[in-house]
């Protein structure tokens, strides 16, 4: 308990230091802010123009694609606000030497490198992500059910998590690569799958590709298992405890990993 309460003082601590920082340079703040709605508005104009053509794309009709759309914009923001930056600057504290202060310090490594900048540009994304959801329920006419609810919200950590694994890999073999900017095109990538329903990879010569994606590198559940659960009744629970197993399985083989790269840190100093 003692613990959590420390980790908890110290986010808070992290967070008003990120505030200031960002509202030391306002207009830089509020250009990334405006980068973000203009991305959002993009999104929504590509799903409005396909449902102008057709009423259900890959088994989703309009109103939950909607709720998909913010349900990725919702993961993504959350991602980049806490992670993403402080991970692919890993490479640098490694090829410069600087990793040996952070090693120093009496805090677990893994959340010191990964959740050490919060980057509050990028938290307006999952507040507007939150909204479009509201609204594509809205449009559904949705009737409240706590314990359907209480299942997204699993599925929406769970879907945090894996992204967070695996971005979390992908930081860790900067121990080796030194610039590992390659790599993390692999990230887009997987940011990419994200975005689209894995009903689209059902068909006959794309099969291949969405069984790799949601079985053995898990990505297409991030987003697909969490809106799916919310829009339709949870028909198909077996996806709802694949995912907390592959949540559990990720978590820990990223953190041996993480671990294991560490060991392997030559310092600065030596």
């Amino acid at each position: 308990m003692q613990g959590v309460l420390r980790y908890s003082r110290l986010m808070l601590a992290l967070a008003r230091f990120g505030i200031a920082r960002e509202l030391a340079f306002r207009g830089n703040f509020l250009v990334k802010v405006f980068v973000e709605i203009l991305w959002l508005t993009i999104l929504l104009a590509f799903y409005k123009t396909v449902f102008a053509k057709t009423s259900i794309v890959a088994d989703w009709g309009e109103t939950e694609y909607l709720f998909f759309v913010g349900c990725y914009f919702a993961v993504e923001g959350l991602l980049e606000t806490f992670f993403l930056e402080n991970c692919n600057e890993f490479a640098d504290l490694v090829r410069t030497g600087d990793l040996d202060f952070y090693l120093l310090k009496p805090i677990d490594e893994q959340f010191l490198v990964t959740c050490r900048k919060i980057d509050w540009s990028t938290a307006p994304n999952f507040l507007m992500g939150v909204g479009v959801m509201g609204l594509a329920l809205r449009q559904m006419g949705w009737t409240f059910h706590w314990g359907q609810v209480g299942v997204f919200l699993l599925m929406f950590a769970c879907g945090i998590a894996i992204a967070y694994s695996f971005l979390l890999l992908l930081t860790s073999t900067s121990m080796w690569f030194m610039r590992n900017q390659s790599l993390f095109e692999m990230w887009w990538l997987f940011t990419s799958l994200m975005r689209y329903p894995k009903e689209i990879f059902d068909k006959s010569w794309a099969w291949p590709i969405g069984f790799f994606f949601t079985f053995i590198v898990p990505v297409l559940l991030v987003v697909n298992i969490p809106a799916r659960t919310m829009v339709r009744a949870i028909n198909e629970p077996r996806f709802v405890f694949f995912t907390l197993a592959a949540t559990v399985i990720l978590l820990w083989s990223s953190r041996k990993f993480f671990k294991f790269a560490l060991r392997l840190y030559r310092s600065a100093s030596s």
